[in-house]
């Protein structure tokens, strides 16, 4: 595989999904506990992220991501390095948990 393709990403999920129904809220719930099973960690509200091998596995998880949509809602998707990960800016607010316990510039493990 070429060296690119075995570099460290990170995927973002940036989402706001419809709540006004019993139907719109269940399925906004089914959509959060499959980032989460997927080992999605919430940045922020409707922020999610994981790291991934190479683009490859960036492109399994777009998949699952696309075969998981919600009926109503809005969703992206954005990958970036994990250098680019590491010159994010915390303008206010506290790193997360698991920021904290390894540290922005380390890869999370798990």
């Amino acid at each position: 595989m070429k060296n690119e393709e075995q570099r460290f990403m990170r995927l973002f999920v940036f989402f706001d999904l419809p709540t006004g129904t019993k139907k719109e809220r269940s399925d906004a719930s089914k959509f959060r506990n499959m980032l989460i099973k997927e080992a999605f960690i919430m940045l922020q509200f409707s922020v999610y992220v994981r790291v991934c091998k190479g683009q490859e596995i960036v492109n399994i998880y777009i998949n699952k991501l696309e075969n998981n949509l919600p009926n109503k809602g809005n969703i992206r998707a954005m990958q970036v390095t994990d250098k680019q990960y590491e010159r994010m800016h915390i303008l206010i607010g506290d790193e997360i948990v698991e920021e904290k316990c390894v540290g922005m510039k380390q890869l999370l493990l798990f």
